[in-house]
């Protein structure tokens, strides 16, 4: 007959105290972080629908926007009169010339409207005071008004957050919400819209959004382009124009 073992089985085995309980809070924190979990995504559905009720809301505002002016003109045209359009109120301006040459007045109006560098380009309220502004640094700037697919595409491409002084890419809804949802700013379509209507909370908005850093154009500038953009150059106001300026330097 075989002799007994003496080596003790797992059954018999006791587990330690300390590792009981460091499996009990290992279960509880799996737990707890589960729970945050479940609510977080159902937080983010329901986030999302909202979000998703918000991008409709703002896309039948902007056709019913276009089809106005539509039936406006064709009215005037039935009553042989003139239909003259609203003033715009977005101006989007690209700097395009260096600091040679430049007097502190230019110079420190240019740090004003933040183009501090070559080919950095900003949202502005047209307002007296910022037009005026515009035209003291127009032998530096090119600028006109954009139109919503030019917002648009410069806001989800070249889109930066200045968050802590530092310049974040907007890849997320939440970092939009974490910065401007005092402002019922919750997300990149919401930002959008508060630019190119030119909301009451445009300052905070575009203040926000670190300006922008555009590549050369496409096919580069006009030969001189250090003249007026009517004689043939870049420089200063181009009106609608700035849309297919934007496309190139996106």
């Amino acid at each position: 007959m075989a002799p007994k073992s003496t080596v003790p089985s797992k059954e018999n085995i006791e587990v330690p105290e300390s590792i009981l309980k460091k499996r009990k809070a290992a279960d509880k924190a799996n737990e707890s972080r589960a729970a945050d979990l479940k609510k977080k995504r159902e937080a983010n559905k329901k986030k999302r629908s909202v979000i998703f009720e918000r991008a409709q809301k703002y896309t039948e505002e902007y056709r019913k926007a276009e089809r106005d002016v539509i039936e406006a003109k064709r009215a005037a045209k039935r009553d042989n009169s003139f239909f003259v359009p609203a003033e715009p109120k977005l101006v989007f301006a690209i700097r395009i010339k260096g600091i040679n040459k430049i007097d502190p007045k230019k110079r420190k109006t240019l740090q004003l409207l933040r183009l501090l560098q070559i080919n950095n380009g900003v949202f502005i309220r047209l307002t007296k005071a910022t037009s005026e502004m515009l035209k003291i640094v127009e032998p530096f700037i090119a600028y006109g008004y954009p139109n919503l697919k030019a917002v648009r595409e410069l806001v989800y491409k070249r889109g930066y957050g200045k968050i802590n002084k530092q310049r974040i890419p907007l890849t997320d809804n939440s970092i939009v919400e974490a910065n401007l949802g005092q402002f019922g700013i919750v997300c990149v379509e919401d930002l959008i819209h508060e630019i190119y209507t030119v909301g009451p909370n445009f300052k905070q908005a575009s203040n926000f959004l670190w300006p922008f850093k555009l590549s050369s154009p496409t096919g580069g500038f006009r030969p001189r382009k250090f003249k007026h953009f009517i004689e043939g150059g870049d420089l200063g106001n181009r009106e609608q124009y700035v849309n297919a300026l934007i496309k190139q330097m996106n």
